[in-house]
């Protein structure tokens, strides 16, 4: 079980897997006023970050799940690394369908919606986790401003313009699933930067160093179309936010 591989050639050297800084991180975690001991649950959790950062600076307690053997293992690591090892578990696998064992005070799936089928999905899924009362994290893209065709949003490595809605339709539709938006930390194009540049360094740091491997003709072509791409289309149009949820 695993990601698709060039996610993981691309994004190996990624703390943070997802377009918003260590800092906006920081931000959400203290707007979250998470008391000591709170229990979150990570579905799609990456390589980490953002359940060891917690643990370090708010004391929380959670489990993170990823099907990337890769970031499994860097989360491990980081945990070990911040001495936090005792509060927070990683475990490879599927987050799709995963329940925890107790209630938990946080759900959270930031960034990989896809596991739900979409949003409406992931909340129902983070839902069964969740005890009364508690609150869920959604990460998920948005049009900063609407694409003009279904070219540009292919750009923006979408399917259609239909694939995301604008702040204001996301916002809208949370309420229309039942639930009050309570607090919400955006991307901004610093985020956006530090996410896609940061891989381009990685793809060209694996191409030295593995020139013979049968992605090096896939990895080079990223590299070299790239960074058009994304300050053509992504940079300008793509929003992204992690937004906290309760059932009303």
């Amino acid at each position: 079980m695993d990601i698709p591989r060039i996610f993981n050639i691309t994004e190996s050297a990624h703390r943070i897997h997802n377009p918003i800084t260590a800092d906006k991180l920081a931000t959400l975690g203290a707007a979250l006023r998470m008391a000591p001991g709170t229990r979150v649950l990570d579905l799609g959790s990456g390589s980490g970050e953002m359940l060891c950062t917690w643990a370090r600076d708010h004391q929380i307690v959670g489990t993170g799940i990823d099907m990337s053997p890769l970031f499994t293992e860097q989360a491990q690591q980081r945990a070990q690394a911040l001495g936090v090892a005792h509060q927070v578990r990683f475990i490879h696998g599927d987050a799709a369908g995963h329940v925890a064992d107790e209630p938990v005070d946080v759900a959270a799936c930031v960034g990989a919606t896809w596991i739900g089928g979409g949003v409406a999905g992931t909340i129902a899924l983070l839902k069964r986790s969740l005890r009364d009362g508690g609150m869920l994290l959604i990460g998920e893209p948005f049009w900063r401003q609407l694409p003009p065709s279904d070219a540009v949003a292919q750009g923006c490595q979408a399917h259609a313009v239909s694939d995301f809605l604008t702040l204001p339709q996301l916002l809208a539709s949370f309420a229309e699933l039942g639930h009050d938006v309570v607090e919400m930390v955006l991307a901004d194009q610093d985020g956006w930067d530090r996410y896609e540049a940061a891989k381009w360094l990685t793809m060209r740091r694996w191409l030295e160093a593995n020139p013979g491997d049968d992605m090096a003709a896939e990895v080079r072509a990223q590299l070299h179309s790239e960074p058009v791409r994304y300050a053509t289309y992504t940079r300008e149009y793509l929003g992204w936010g992690v937004f906290a949820l309760m059932a009303r």
